[in-house]
């Protein structure tokens, strides 16, 4: 059983798959992983070098990873400028954030040119409060981007918010056009036919077994070897277990969803008929869009944590938290409380102590590139990191070769079982600490600072 939304793209598909790796090969570049990172940078690579002969192996198929699973909102950094500020300073926090809403739009364009049908719908976010204590949460960050001339969003009125929304539950709202909602997987199995139409060699169902530095490199899989000039690991998730020196820069925690049966009726009644996504002010965010479908798909992040960075067999099963999931659909849509729930997922989303992505090149060697590390906000940012990647293999001396997002992690978790405790004791603060906001209580002390330790993990910076 794969995913939903995976699912749902391979039937309406007619392509066979990629066959493995059977023997030795040789390329210009190996790409490690076909999903968004992965297939943008083979993408970018062969539109601008078409002669580069590009490889690149999955262990699975194209998109089963995060890029075929996750919640389909595809949002700018724009509400991350304060961590942006911070890390990088203010020029270029401000060429991020006009960059990251670029990606949005180019994701669209690029549907557009290449016949790719990933019900892409540039129909705006909505960041909203679900409770007082959420309410005005993101002024200081809005007027930061205002003070520096790149602000999108605009405060709505409580009714238009709540209609947009389709909900009540909605106290305040601000909206930007500068965000898209789509189908995860039509999208990334999309990239994969377009790579392919381009020259990019793919060989699905092939892992890395193994990867000996060196000029050229040599990738082991379990039938066969690639040897290239330079490769590219774009792993995401998997870059933890995969190499130990990674193991403390991410934390691996699921986003949980659902998605219901098409009722368009309903969403009709409610007025939920854009595909704007909608997020709340929580660290461990609710989110959720409409499908052109009638459907309803809703999200919550920072369930499952894994030890150690172990890819666990829940992220391949429906949520475990399929009831929490559809408690707070029914308490964001009552007209949705009993319409039946399609299917429920998780899956791994690979968390960095400052909630953005960080690139690199391997210290061993000068040829092997990575990119992970998105925080569960992949979708949009992901075009970034194909640039960036793209870039790096090229040797290109550009603004992304340049940026301070290509030095590495910018900070580590503590070692195990550290880590893993301190997750868990974080994340029932958070919990305890929300429910209280919920009910109009004023959390505990303790809860409050120890939710400070998860900041990174909510989609919008509080001042």
């Amino acid at each position: 059983m794969r995913p939903y939304w995976l699912e749902q793209a391979l039937a309406a598909e007619s392509c066979a798959p990629c066959e493995p790796l059977a023997g030795d090969a040789r390329a210009d570049v190996c790409i490690v992983g076909g999903g968004y990172t992965g297939l943008w940078t083979a993408i970018m690579l062969k539109q601008q070098n078409p002669e580069l002969e590009v490889l690149l192996i999955e262990a699975d198929i194209c998109g089963a990873g995060a890029s075929g699973r996750n919640g389909g909102c595809a949002l700018s950094w724009s509400a991350k400028y304060f961590t942006l500020e911070r890390l990088f300073g203010v020029e270029e926090a401000v060429r991020l954030v006009k960059e990251s809403e670029r990606s949005i739009h180019a994701i669209g364009a690029f549907c557009e040119e290449y016949a790719v049908d990933a019900d892409y719908r540039l129909d705006g976010t909505l960041y909203t409060a679900t409770n007082r204590a959420q309410c005005g949460s993101t002024d200081a960050v809005i007027a930061a981007l205002e003070r520096n001339g790149i602000n999108s969003f605009t405060q709505r009125p409580l009714a238009d918010v709540q209609r947009m929304a389709g909900s009540s539950k909605h106290l305040e709202g601000w909206f930007s056009p500068a965000a898209a909602s789509v189908q995860p997987g039509k999208l990334v199995r999309g990239l994969r036919r377009v790579a392919l139409q381009l020259g990019v060699r793919i060989h699905e169902n092939t892992a890395m077994t193994g990867l000996e530095e060196g000029k050229p490199a040599r990738i082991k899989t379990p039938n066969g070897t690639v040897c290239a000039d330079r490769v590219v690991l774009a792993m995401n998730a998997w870059m933890a277990r995969a190499f130990p020196q990674f193991e403390r820069s991410v934390a691996i925690v699921s986003s949980d969803m659902l998605i219901t049966e098409p009722r368009p009726d309903l969403l009709n009644e409610i007025g939920l008929t854009s595909g704007v996504t909608v997020l709340d002010s929580r660290i461990f965010v609710h989110y959720y869009h409409n499908t052109p479908d009638g459907r309803i798909m809703l999200g919550k992040g920072g369930n499952t944590f894994a030890y150690g960075g172990r890819m666990l067999p829940v992220f391949d099963q429906p949520s475990p938290y399929a009831g929490l999931l559809q408690h707070s659909l029914s308490e964001f849509f009552p007209a949705f409380a009993k319409v039946k729930v399609e299917a429920t997922w998780n899956g791994p989303s690979d968390r960095s102590v400052t909630g953005l992505p960080f690139f690199g090149q391997m210290s061993a060697s000068s040829n092997v590139f990575y990119g992970f590390g998105y925080s569960g906000s992949g979708v949009g940012p992901c075009h970034m990191g194909g640039q960036i990647l793209a870039s790096m293999v090229l040797g290109l001396d550009n603004a992304w070769t340049r940026s301070p997002l290509v030095n590495g992690p910018l900070g580590f978790f503590p070692p195990e079982p550290i880590r893993y405790l301190g997750s868990l004791m974080v994340r029932n603060a958070i919990r305890r600490k929300e429910r209280a906001e919920d009910h109009g209580h004023r959390p505990r002390h303790l809860d409050v600072r120890l939710a400070r330790f998860a900041a990174a993990a909510g989609k919008a910076d509080k001042g």
